[in-house]
């Protein structure tokens, strides 16, 4: 049983940060990994993105409207915006990819950009949420309200996305890790 309306969002930025940190060793070394960069790429369209975001835009910043705090300014806002630089920095990594790949020097060049800029507005977002919004939100969604919407994110928790489940997104961000925190 969780005690707050943010208590699992939380842990699942801890493992976000995690695997952008995996992001920046590749890019680091010269990202020619490209299996752990599209693995990369995918952990954050169907975990960060799909999961996570999904149960942030569809629950918990419609809980925090029912309490009074405006959509359309503000917090909400703004984090809504980042979502969506953070979909146009993963897209772009997905799009150049395969053609880095293939040895395109201006894709690979693309594939690092877009990566760098994806972890330096994760981290950012991040901590505004957590230091920010998430401090707000546990003191306006409590009680029923935070039982009914911890009980909906549960339900998220048990979808697939693209055929995968939480834990298969789990065990990837936990190879991810494998891979990069030993070297």
């Amino acid at each position: 049983m969780v005690d707050t309306a943010t208590e699992m969002l939380r842990a699942e930025h801890r493992l976000i940060l995690e695997v952008a940190s995996v992001l920046e060793r590749v890019l680091e070394i010269g990202g020619g990994d490209h299996d752990t960069l599209g693995d990369c790429v995918a952990f954050f369209r169907l975990f960060a993105d799909a999961c996570h975001h999904g149960k942030e835009e569809d629950l918990l910043f419609p809980a925090l409207q029912d309490e009074g705090m405006p959509g359309d300014a503000g917090p909400i806002a703004v984090m809504l915006h980042e979502h969506r630089l953070g979909r146009e920095f993963i897209r772009r990594m997905s799009d150049a990819l395969p053609r880095s790949g293939s040895g395109d020097s201006a894709a690979a060049v693309e594939v690092a950009d877009a990566g760098r800029g994806y972890i330096e507005l994760i981290r950012g977002h991040i901590a505004k949420e957590d230091g920010i919004l998430f401090e707000m939100a546990d003191g306006m969604v409590i009680g029923p309200a935070c039982r009914d919407l911890c009980s909906a994110y549960d339900e998220v928790c048990a979808r697939r996305f693209e055929g995968r489940t939480l834990q298969d997104l789990e065990d990837l961000a936990e190879s991810l890790r494998g891979r990069y925190t030993s070297n």
